[in-house]
């Protein structure tokens, strides 16, 4: 089948223009699960100049993806129809809610079968041949269906474009049948200027929010973890550092902001935190709230969402002020030219400083008095989170995990231009394994290409992950092995659901899980022996002595290759956050949200 729109243009099969247009927006790798359905569109990855990835499970594919794309700002898998489609569809609808780019390309029915109904193998057998699409809908940005050879060029350039500008999932089906369909090859790049760009609209935001910042006493910064989806991060922090104002985070904007910057006052966590600054954001006269990310968790039950009538809403494509409605006029700004007007200003403009009283519990303050136990006692969270601040570096990738990882790493204390990825919505437990495999790619890849993006990198990605969520995912360790990824991944065994334990039923035996030998995984999925140009390293620390001399050793600081490193603690600890957190939580599932 040709599409004869593009007369006397070079013609190019369908398939082989979806890739060219993905690696014109900068991907490298695709990843995915073979299936009939896709076996014909996976041909074309390599000649297309990509890698295939190759993931031992859709799911996993999916969360790779998510991780991939927060760092390049695209990524994209192939799934095949109906079970690769909804194994992959948990992974999708967390990067639907967190704002992760992926282009999920699923290799579909011939079109005559589609049309006929026909009872086909991975469907439900009863002719609903479109229901798994239907699905999607309610997790992706846009969708394309390509059955029209002649329009197909359009509708896939339309759904990229839609991608990378809401970075959101997208969904695209390629019947069989077309993947070979001709089609013109594309002679320019895709158009990813703004719908409703309006510059006059722009100047008038910043003037608005630098006139809000100049009447205002004691004025905050939030920042939430979609900020780091406006890819105007440098920006943000020298924002932060001009006006001088106290700037928190939420745990999902984590890393945003350069923690040595002296007006950074920490994880911002409401009611289950420090009461002092707590008491300083509730007398904040203004509060300039960046990428938020108001969830029940990320905001520990709500408590940390600041008041409306003094934030100002800082999205990445347009501002809420106060308790206004939002423009709906559909003007927009770019978040690059928007954050140069706004450093302009405020760089021309004089601002007092802002004073700021910090409480008792700020990490850097802990972490300089901190009394490190006795090489013999038993590691406990409190001080493990503190003290692995000594371990990381400028330029680590750092991915921690939802439950009790997040809630201890709020008080870690981060060096500068580092990647800190986790989830503030979905809680998907397991998706930072394969994330982490993503994540890695990605910057190697970046690195390879010579980015600004990767200059500053250490080569180091690290991962912190529970026994429990380990437990669901652990197949990325074969997909990390598969793509020799330097990864170091430190397992916090402490028997089971710990989050779980402390909201309901300590004792029951719904929250324990069955004990791995967690040393040995690397081993299982087939990790090289002696291999020099990988090494791998698997250990234990089961006491303060044992972790320190492990976390001392060159190898292990170098992070080439894959470590993985078994850390035990006892069942019945937890991260201070967490406890309060849990508690917090259970009263308020006991009283139907009255605190």
């Amino acid at each position: 089948m040709t599409n004869t729109n593009g007369e006397g243009q070079e013609q190019i099969d369908l398939c082989e223009y979806i890739f060219k247009r993905l690696v014109q927006l900068g991907l490298g790798s695709v990843h995915g699960v073979p299936g009939d359905y896709n076996l014909t569109i996976l041909d074309y990855v390599k000649p297309a100049g990509l890698n295939w990835v190759g993931n031992a499970n859709e799911l996993n594919s999916g969360y790779a993806s998510d991780g991939y794309g927060r760092i390049k700002g695209i990524s994209a898998m192939v799934t095949s129809y109906g079970v690769g489609d909804l194994s992959a569809i948990n992974a999708i609808g967390g990067a639907y809610g967190e704002r992760a780019p992926i282009v999920h390309l699923v290799g579909t029915p011939p079109t005559a079968a589609q049309e006929a109904g026909a009872c086909l193998h991975h469907s439900l057998g009863d002719g609903r041949l479109r229901i798994f699409a239907d699905m999607n809908k309610f997790v992706t940005a846009a969708q394309a269906n390509l059955i029209d050879v002649d329009k197909a060029p359009a509708l896939v350039d339309a759904t990229l474009k839609t991608c990378v500008l809401e970075s959101r999932p997208v969904y695209i089906e390629l019947p069989t049948n077309l993947v070979h369909a001709k089609v013109p090859a594309p002679t320019s790049p895709i158009d990813l200027s703004l719908p409703g760009y309006d510059e006059e609209h722009e100047t008038k935001v910043v003037s608005s929010i630098v006139e809000s910042i100049q009447k205002s006493k004691k004025p905050m910064i939030f920042m939430g973890g979609l900020a780091a989806r406006f890819r105007v991060t440098e920006e943000i922090n020298e924002f932060v550092r001009l006006t001088g104002i106290p700037t928190a985070t939420m745990t999902f904007g984590k890393g945003i902001i350069n923690e040595s910057i002296p007006n950074y006052q920490g994880v911002y966590m409401g009611a289950v935190g420090d009461t002092v600054f707590k008491q300083q954001v509730d007398e904040a006269d203004l509060v300039l709230d960046f990428g938020p990310m108001h969830s029940d968790v990320n905001t520990f039950g709500f408590s940390a969402v600041p008041k409306a009538d003094v934030t100002i809403t800082i999205n990445q494509y347009s501002a809420k002020f106060f308790s206004k409605d939002s423009d709906t006029s559909g003007r927009v700004y770019s978040p690059k030219s928007f954050m140069a007007k706004l450093l302009k200003s405020i760089s021309a403009t004089k601002l007092p400083e802002y004073p700021f009283k910090r409480g008792s519990t700020y990490p850097p303050h802990l972490l300089q008095n901190l009394k490190p136990s006795s090489k013999n006692e038993k590691i406990e969270h409190d001080e493990f989170w503190l003290s692995m601040s000594n371990f990381l570096r400028s330029g680590d990738i750092i991915l921690v995990e939802a439950g009790t990882a997040i809630a201890g790493a709020c008080s870690m204390v981060l060096p500068d231009n580092v990647i800190f990825m986790n989830s503030g919505l979905w809680l998907s437990i397991g998706y930072t394994l394969p994330a982490l495999q993503g994540a890695a790619l990605a910057r190697r890849e970046q690195r390879k290409e010579g980015s600004k993006e990767a200059a500053g990198f250490s080569g180091r990605s690290i991962l912190f992950i529970g026994d429990g969520s380990l437990q669901m995912s652990v197949q990325g360790i074969s997909d990390i092995i598969r793509n020799k990824l330097d990864t170091t991944i430190i397992v916090i065994n402490n028997d089971g659901y710990t989050v779980e334990r402390y909201i309901h039923g300590f004792d029951e035996s719904y929250n324990d899980i069955q004990p791995w030998r967690n040393t040995q995984a690397a081993s299982f999925f087939g990790a090289p022996i002696n291999d020099s140009d990988y090494p791998v390293i698997a250990e234990q620390a089961r006491s303060w002595g044992e972790l320190r001399s492990l976390l001392a050793r060159p190898d292990v600081e170098k992070g080439k290759g894959l470590a993985v490193i078994e850390v035990f603690m006892d069942l019945k600890d937890a991260p201070l956050p967490l406890k309060n957190f849990a508690g917090f939580m259970a009263n308020r599932n006991k009283t139907n949200g009255k605190n």
